[in-house]
């Protein structure tokens, strides 16, 4: 026997062998052929009846929905340099107010956990829990813990969240995300955003491939699954639960509402979710306005409506051994464990997609040995094509009809494979990652395989696919704005030579618990107000402006709702270019002069003032108080010669800065968390008849008593005008004549 009967016998093995791929090939083809036709027979006749009849649902009516209490979850295991940067843009962007962000770290990782201190400091809406068992545990385990937090709170503030949103620490949020949610929230039980991933350059074919499997398949295909079955999968990211959600899978899991023996812990709940009669939707939503789809991508040949979509937006691993680690997880969670535990039901729709999600342990194989195929009959062709008086080999295959049908078939549908990839990577990212789809299909088969195999590997090396242990991807956080989120208000202050070092240790070591750094130095004189005004307003990128409170024009004032002034903690001052101007001692939100601004129907800017300035201007013009305003008796002082007018000038900074609100009173005193502070301002609405103090007795925040020992420590920083002339008469060595 030759070389070329050797050969002429591998090639009829391999014709038959290929017959059997090509038929597999066509089969699976027809099925997602099928997808392809329902989702545009759906789209069109939607197009032509529903959505022709309907007026334009956008963005602006989502604000007239009030802000329902919203949890964010974000479980982290060795997330240095990720996790913060995470939750601090997260609390920086959102388009939402009435929301809590809990991270869950673990007693082992003290790197994350000083990541996760330093947000948590700046932001008092953001919450580290550590897990009780050190890590690595499941990403399951891991949210428990953080649900366990969640309810603790709630039974501390007496706030009931209406939603908790699931997201991972690489997560890049939508600034529309929380709103859409507190929509659909409490007729939605499982509420789920489309995943984009980041384009990272055209040669990345490994993180290419990802947005290109995400967007046929959160573009097309769970579109289609909601549309048929009604059964929405968790994508593990941008995922939002009811609270009825929460509680039932509490209830029924004894506690645990995750599956901590989970890898996909997220695909599981869609099913039990659904098996209970629980909502579900995939909700693709685009806004109008291209300031609030910031990170989205850029590319001028992108849909205007698709490109827009609120999704969540993150990097995937680019690297060929993390993409076949984190893929082989996805496979054994969903595939093996899936069918461990979610048996075929009664449903033959929830099966057909119970089929698909399962398919690829097979498919992928399918799509790498006939990719190895077309390799060598390319060779094949290509030596046929380029040698004189060669063998005839590729007739082996030509010759046969059966499979050149089959060929034929299998050409037609893989070219509609290719075109509508390239419709949804278009769609989101633009024309030229369209056309990079293609090559990277092959790769993608590639990576498919080379999953596939490492999860059978594994679960016959554990023998029970739950037993096989949670594989953490490495993930990175990108760099997607241009802003500073800003310098500490220590560190400005001494690149303005204010003050020293050991300054800035002293005030740190003295700092009153529940104290504002700027609060602590005022108090022991280490600055003045002015100075920290300068510094905030640097911090805040906004302007310094000192105003007298007592001397503002009437007419802001007693336009502007009174509810909001407390609420915010701001004065009007007057009117600039047709702009409502405010005044704040501290930086206002961009969320909150938003809000501000749709309730008035105005624009609204604002600048820093001196501390106090607002304390009492809210208590003159709203309270009525006019006994704040130390400006007679000052004046009477230096008339009679028993100050001068630099000591008046201090005495009135010392007036002002040592004004204390309720609120900061209950921090100093350390009876209420400054995250407990800031949710219950939320709900309250000061009408001019119910104080703050009386409003926490009567959502029993705090008890009568607590109140009075509050109120007694207000009224020992707070020092009345007499007593501030007295002490600086002692201090200048004067008797203080009763």
């Amino acid at each position: 026997m030759n070389l070329i009967d050797i050969i002429a016998i591998y090639l009829y093995a391999l014709k038959n062998v290929a017959l059997v791929l090509l038929v597999l090939l066509l089969f699976f083809a027809l099925d997602d052929l099928f997808i392809d036709i329902y989702y545009w027979l759906r789209r069109s006749w939607r197009g032509l009846t529903i959505y022709r009849n309907r007026s334009v649902f956008d963005e602006q009516q989502l604000y007239f929905c009030k802000e329902k209490p919203i949890a964010i979850m974000i479980p982290a295991w060795q997330e240095v340099g990720v996790v913060g940067k995470m939750a601090e843009l997260a609390a920086s962007e959102l388009d939402y107010e009435n929301y809590q962000i809990f991270v869950g770290t673990y007693p082992n990782d003290p790197g994350t956990q000083e990541d996760v201190d330093a947000v948590c400091r700046r932001f008092p809406n953001i919450h580290k829990v550590v897990c009780a068992r050190p890590g690595p545990t499941s990403k399951a385990d891991c949210l428990n813990n953080v649900i366990t937090s969640i309810l603790e709170f709630e039974r501390r503030s007496k706030v009931k969240f209406s939603g908790f949103v699931l997201h991972d620490a690489e997560d890049v949020i939508s600034a529309m995300e929380l709103r859409l949610f507190n929509y659909l929230l409490p007729r939605k039980d499982l509420i789920q955003l489309p995943v984009y991933p980041f384009a990272t350059g055209a040669l990345h074919f490994t993180s290419g491939h990802y947005l290109d499997e995400f967007s046929e398949m959160h573009g097309k295909d769970v579109v289609v699954r909601e549309a048929i079955v009604g059964q929405v999968p968790s994508a593990g990211v941008g995922t939002c639960f009811s609270r009825r959600a929460i509680l039932k899978l509490s209830e029924e899991g004894d506690g645990l509402p995750f599956d901590v023996q989970s890898l996909t812990e997220d695909y599981d709940i869609g099913f039990r979710m659904k098996q209970w009669g629980m909502e579900e939707i995939f909700v693709r939503f685009s806004v109008t306005n291209n300031k609030l789809a910031a990170f989205a991508e850029k590319n001028r040949s992108r849909s205007k409506i698709d490109g827009n979509v609120v999704c969540v937006r993150e990097y995937f691993p680019e690297t060929f051994q993390t993409a076949v680690r984190q893929k082989s997880r996805w496979i054994i969670g969903i595939v093996f464990q899936g069918i461990k535990v979610h048996k075929w039901s009664k449903d033959w729709k929830l099966n057909y997609f119970l089929w698909r999600d399962r398919k690829g342990v097979v498919s992928y194989f399918v799509s790498f040995l006939a990719n190895i195929i077309f390799i060598q009959l390319a060779l094949l062709w290509l030596y046929q094509a380029i040698a004189p008086n060669a063998y005839n080999f590729i007739g082996v295959f030509s010759d046969d009809p059966i499979i050149i049908a089959l060929l034929s078939l299998n050409l037609v549908f893989f070219l509609n494979r290719i075109l509508q990839r390239m419709i949804f990577v278009r769609r989101y990212y633009g024309i030229v990652q369209a056309f990079l789809s293609v090559p990277r299909q092959l790769w993608g088969n590639i990576i498919n395989f080379f999953a596939n195999v490492r999860a059978i590997r594994q679960v016959v090396q554990y023998g029970d696919p739950r037993r096989v242990a949670w594989d953490k991807t490495q993930h990175q956080y990108p760099t997607v704005s241009e802003r500073s989120l800003g310098s500490s208000l220590g560190s400005i202050l001494m690149q303005q030579g204010v003050i020293r070092t050991d300054q800035l240790n002293t005030a740190l070591e003295h700092r009153v618990r529940g104290e504002r750094l700027g609060q602590a130095m005022l108090r022991l004189e280490l600055i003045s107000p002015v100075q920290l005004a300068e510094a905030l307003a640097l911090q805040a990128s906004t302007e310094c402006r000192l105003i007298d409170p007592f001397m503002l024009e009437a007419k802001p004032i007693v336009q502007f709702p009174e509810r909001l002034a407390f609420k915010y903690a701001v004065l009007p001052i007057g009117m600039e270019d047709g702009t409502l101007l405010l005044a704040k001692e501290s930086a206002l939100s961009p969320v909150a002069q938003g809000a501000i601004e749709r309730l008035l129907q105005r624009k609204v800017r604002y600048v820093i003032c001196q501390a106090g300035a607002v304390t009492l201007g809210l208590r003159y013009w709203y309270m009525f108080d006019k006994s704040c305003n130390p400006e007679q008796q000052l004046a009477q002082w230096c008339s009679d010669g028993d100050i001068s007018e630099s000591a008046v000038k201090t005495l009135r900074e010392r007036y002002f800065s040592c004004q204390l609100m309720l609120g900061e009173a209950l921090l100093q005193a350390s009876l209420l968390e400054p995250a407990l502070i800031n949710q219950v301002m939320m709900g309250y609405e000061y009408d001019g008849n119910l104080k703050l103090g009386a409003y926490l007795v009567q959502e029993q925040l705090i008890s009568e008593q607590v109140l009075e020992q509050t109120l007694m420590l207000q009224q020992s920083v707070q020092k009345s005008l007499q007593q501030l002339f007295a002490e600086y008469k002692q201090a200048s060595g004067e008797a203080v004549i009763a």
